[in-house]
């Protein structure tokens, strides 16, 4: 019987070493590709199971101020290539996402405090002392407001290519970009904000990745106080 325990306790070591080797890999794996090969396309389902691992990102109140303009024809990548000076990453790509951050998203139209307000057991003052804290901490000047879109979509972005790359997909974020210029093409509103682009794809094996150029270390951006 203690021998039968002692396995368990072994296996169980073994497989908690191996989801952080795995996690270890994926970060060191996933590269901002340059190249994408044309022929090889995502389909919808691919795309959707990238996305709803990504949402799981963390975000203010889990307000979740974003949303994604998936940009697959080729009218829209046309559109979009000429509003990022012309990369041709974003024709090449299977998609390219418009991550869109929502400078209102902690106003009463946002329907996650409905599903908060039912998390919560009906509880309203709860959800309404969450409700003025949000309006002060993210409402009361358009900086704040802002800060507020651009941190919680950027969360979700860098989230969605790490998903991508447990897919096998590769990506690349994008910010050289008329950012004026895609809010008003694809008919974003007034409150929201475009934040970075996503190209997702497949790198095409014909072109050479350059080596991963290094990283500031922990010594040398961390300071403890």
């Amino acid at each position: 019987m203690l021998q039968h325990i002692m396995f368990i306790h072994i296996f169980a070591k073994i497989l908690i070493i191996k989801k952080q080797m795995d996690t270890k890999t994926l970060f060191n794996e996933r590269r901002s590709v340059n190249y994408f090969d044309k022929d090889r396309d995502i389909d919808e389902k691919l795309l959707k199971e990238i996305v709803n691992m990504a949402v799981l990102a963390p975000s203010g109140f889990n307000l979740q101020p974003w949303r994604i303009i998936a940009v697959k024809s080729k009218q829209g990548k046309q559109k979009l290539f000429e509003l990022a000076n012309k990369q041709e990453k974003v024709t090449d790509a299977a998609y390219t996402l418009i991550v869109v951050g929502n400078k209102n998203g902690y106003d009463d139209s946002n329907p996650v405090w409905d599903e908060m307000l039912q998390s919560v057991g009906g509880k309203t003052e709860m959800v309404n002392g969450a409700k003025k804290a949000a309006a002060y901490l993210y409402g009361t000047s358009e900086e704040r407001k802002i800060k507020f879109a651009e941190s919680n979509a950027g969360l979700l972005a860098m989230s969605l290519m790490i998903a991508a790359k447990e897919f096998g997909v590769d990506s690349h974020p994008m910010s050289g970009i008329d950012f004026d210029g895609i809010h008003k093409e694809f008919g974003l509103k007034e409150g929201e904000s475009v934040v970075m682009l996503i190209c997702l794809g497949y790198f095409d094996t014909s072109k050479k990745l350059y080596p991963r150029r290094p990283r500031l270390s922990f010594e040398e951006i961390t300071t403890i106080v």
